[in-house]
Order: structure tokens, then sequence, then C-alpha cells
């Protein structure tokens, strides 16, 4: 099976830029743990996917496949952009604040985050170690559910409709989270009325106060980790950084070890009360974007809705199943209990089977 391999992750045979002019023509000695057991299982490894520099924060040249003056998203645009316009069925990204979910969501692929470290990063760029997190991308929630199934050793839910039961499902809100597109908040609307008929016990969650406390926190931690991660970058290549990227790592800098501790601490509290909602929910659900992708190549588009699952390590799926009125691809987020990832996949394969039939 052909994949496309983000360019941050190494391959021996083929060039790794983690696209950024500091590693131009750079040829890693080994791959990457996850590329070398792909190549185990008999993927051919098809070519690299164009990245955001260093998976951060500025663009980059690919653009949306469905519409060539819109943003793929990022950082792992390329990866969404080759699967949305059949380059290859399945690619490997990554993500550390929305860098698989948000491109999925905007090229109208599914995108998967697996819980935090169940796939091996050895041979992948650092930016945030304790977020970080190898992402897949598909056409369909099995197919990255074999990917992962190889990359994991976790058994590939059973898709099969005999055993499949409507799941509990939690329709989450925050007042923090930035105002929907319209055509967004009709399709959730529609999406809830369509799976309670179809049998699914819907709930709406206001997400309580100490989660609103976990959008500062996720940003001091991406800060002080990205700040050390890129130490090399910063100091021996500054020149050659993008302005956005040398502007975030300024801010990074005043980022102290108490302020890291502290937002840490904001963190596990909140795990902790996920635990007490997935007790009563299957899965949770929310959009994976504000709406459709936003025309020009600079705005990758906002990762609000994204960003703290990432934090909470928790698996999450974008599913494909809405369009703007542009009609460009919408994503649905599902996000499931942390290290339940074959619960997670078979809620979100059913969830897209009641949206789409």
């Amino acid at each position: 099976m052909p994949i496309g391999i983000k360019d941050i992750i190494d391959t021996c045979d083929m060039p790794t830029e983690y696209g950024s002019p500091i590693y131009a023509g750079h040829r890693p000695q080994a791959d990457a743990a996850c590329v070398a057991m792909l190549r185990e299982a008999g993927a051919v490894i098809m070519g690299k996917t164009v990245t955001v520099e260093l998976a951060a924060f500025h663009w980059a040249r690919t653009r949306n496949p469905h519409n060539l003056e819109h943003t793929p998203g990022g950082s792992s645009s390329g990866s969404a952009a080759a699967v949305a316009d059949f380059m290859v069925p399945l690619a490997l990204g990554t993500q550390t604040g929305g860098s698989t979910i948000r491109p999925a969501a905007f090229c109208g692929v599914v995108g998967y985050k697996p819980s935090f470290n169940l796939i091996n990063r050895a041979g992948v760029k650092p930016f945030a170690e304790s977020q970080d997190t190898v992402g897949l991308f598909g056409r369909g929630v099995a197919d990255v559910a074999l990917m992962f199934s190889i990359l994991s050793g976790c058994a590939a839910p059973d898709f099969s409709r005999k055993h499949a039961r409507a799941p509990r499902i939690g329709l989450c809100r925050l007042a923090d989270w930035p105002s929907l597109q319209p055509a967004m908040t009709n399709a959730m609307e529609d999406a809830a009325t369509r799976l309670a008929r179809e049998g699914a016990r819907i709930k709406e969650i206001i997400l309580p106060q100490p989660f609103s406390a976990a959008f500062p926190a996720q940003k001091q931690i991406n800060l002080y980790e990205s700040w050390r991660a890129l130490s090399h970058e910063r100091l021996r290549h500054e020149h050659q950084l993008s302005s956005t990227l040398s502007a975030r790592l300024r801010e990074a800098a005043s980022c102290t070890f108490d302020a890291y501790l502290e937002a840490q601490t904001v963190i596990s509290r909140c795990r902790a009360l996920l635990d007490e909602l997935f007790a009563q929910h299957d899965v949770l659900l929310t959009p994976s974007v504000t709406g459709e992708a936003p025309k020009g190549l600079t705005n990758t588009g906002d990762s609000s809705y994204i960003r703290i699952w990432t934090a909470f390590h928790t698996p999450t799926v974008n599913l494909p199943v809405f369009r703007g009125e542009s009609g460009l691809p919408m994503g649905l987020q599902v996000i499931g209990p942390f290290r339940e990832d074959r619960r997670t996949l078979g809620c979100a394969d059913w969830i897209y089977r009641a949206l789409t039939t």
C-alpha cells in the first residue's frame, strides 16, 4: 500500500528537510520507527509530504485540493492534501496542537490522533515532547485503524454492523471556544438530531471552569518545551528561521519552569475530570474547526477546538461529514478516553455511517 510521510519524519532513502532551509538536502541514516514498521508490513513509501516549518506555525506552499485559493491547514498540510487529492490512500502526519485534525477537516479526509505515546516517536523531529503525537490520514476510519494496528500492535476494531451498538455521546460546549460559522452551527445541530434518530444517546455537556484554564496552559507547555527542543536551530541558525517562528521563540524564552509546572498541573486536573465524563459517555463530540478553510495560504486556521485534547492525550478522530456554504469540507471531531483507541475508532465509524448513509 502506498503511503506518504510528513517531512519531519525521518526516512533513510530520501531527504528529510523538516520544512526548513536549515536542513536542505539532509539525509538521515535511519528510518523513523513508524516508517520502519510500515516497511516491515509491506508498505511502499511513495515520498515525503510538505510540512509547515519544523511543524510549527509558519505556513507552507501546499494548497487545499478542493480550492487552491484556500489553506489546507497545518502543520501536516501535505499529508492531508495528498490523501484528499488521491495521491496516496494513507499518510503519516504529527500533532502537537491541531496539526492532524485541522488539515484533515479542511481537506475533507479522516484524520486520527491516537492516544499519546501509543505510536513510537523515535526519528520524529521533536517540538513539544509531552504533546507530540504521530497522526494518521486516510479516506475511511477502517483505513486509519489498520495503519494504527500495524504501528501500535492494538487490534483493529470489528467494523461490521453485527455487533455495533449506538454510542453514548456527549456534545461538548465551552464558552471560551470561538464562534462557529453559521454553516457549522447548523451542521452540528443537524448531526445531533440524526444521531439521536439512529439510536445514539445524546447529552449536551458544558465543560466546567477548569477546562477554560487548559487553553493558556497548553500554550505554556508548548512554549516551554519548544524553546528547548529547537535550541540548536535558534542558537546556530536563527537567521534561517521564519519571522513567525522567531517571534514565537522569543515569547517562549519568557516561560519559566514554575509556570510550566503550573500549566502541567492544570492539564492533569482536567484529565481527572475527563475520567468522570467518560464514565457516562463513550465519546465526546465537538466541531473540528470553526468552519471552512480560510482563503489564502498565510492563515492555516483556528485550532481552538482541537488543542486541549492534544494536551489531555486523548484519541481524536476527524470525520469528513460536513460541507460549508462554499462547498468546502468541514469536520466533526470525535474524542475518546485516553488509551481507549479501539472504542474511539469503533464509535467514530458508527457515527460516520449514521451521518453518511
